[in-house]
């Protein structure tokens, strides 16, 4: 049984939750973690090239598989992780979302867990609406969304970092700057285990 994590990621934020997604995934008898990227957009891409902190952050996932329509159909639960623009998906992996029309007509992802995670800017940069509106397409596909309930480590707090109930999220500073907390990275695996957990009661 396969759980697919697919994230887009510019500085690495989003890539380290991800890792920590299928670290959590991986936790879980009999169900293989399978880690895809987005397709970067042409001109990003170039960016990320001559950008002294993008990069090194490009080096390092350039060579994972990009997510294609087969590795959603096949999978029994899926992750997805994207920066926030503007309370929403990066538009990199809004277009994949908006290549499923096909899966949508098959019925193909029905009834499968889905659960989400981001990254902001700052503290109050659209964690949450992001999350939700990533959660939006998926409905449609008739996946069964699945949070972090408040039971998980790390969740009730009061600092400056991320954790929602509606996904495992962070804060990367105004500049990039900052990098996932240990709390955080646990967030991002307990969400990765409840998904594989979730699938494969869901398959049994």
């Amino acid at each position: 049984m396969k759980v697919l994590i697919v994230y887009h990621s510019l500085y690495g934020h989003v890539l380290r939750m991800a890792r920590a997604a299928e670290e959590g995934v991986s936790s879980v008898r009999d169900v293989e973690a399978v880690l895809r990227r987005v397709e970067e957009f042409e001109d990003t891409q170039k960016k990320l090239e001559q950008d002294e902190f993008g990069r090194p952050v490009w080096e390092k996932q350039k060579d994972i598989a990009v997510c294609t329509l087969n590795d959603l159909k096949d999978s029994a639960g899926l992750l997805i992780g994207s920066p926030t623009r503007y309370g929403n998906m990066t538009a990199q992996m809004k277009k994949l979302v908006d290549s499923t029309a096909t899966l949508w007509q098959e019925g193909a992802m029905e009834g499968k867990p889905a659960g989400f995670f981001t990254s902001t800017a700052t503290t109050h940069g659209g964690q949450e609406t992001t999350l939700i509106t990533m959660m939006i397409p998926f409905l449609h596909l008739g996946m069964i969304v699945t949070g972090v309930p408040y039971s998980a480590q790390g969740m009730l707090h009061t600092d400056a970092r991320g954790g929602t109930p509606y996904g495992a999220t962070t804060i990367a500073g105004q500049q990039n700057e900052l990098q996932p907390t240990a709390e955080d990275l646990d967030i991002a695996r307990a969400l990765g285990r409840r998904v594989a957990e979730t699938a494969k009661k869901l398959n049994m």
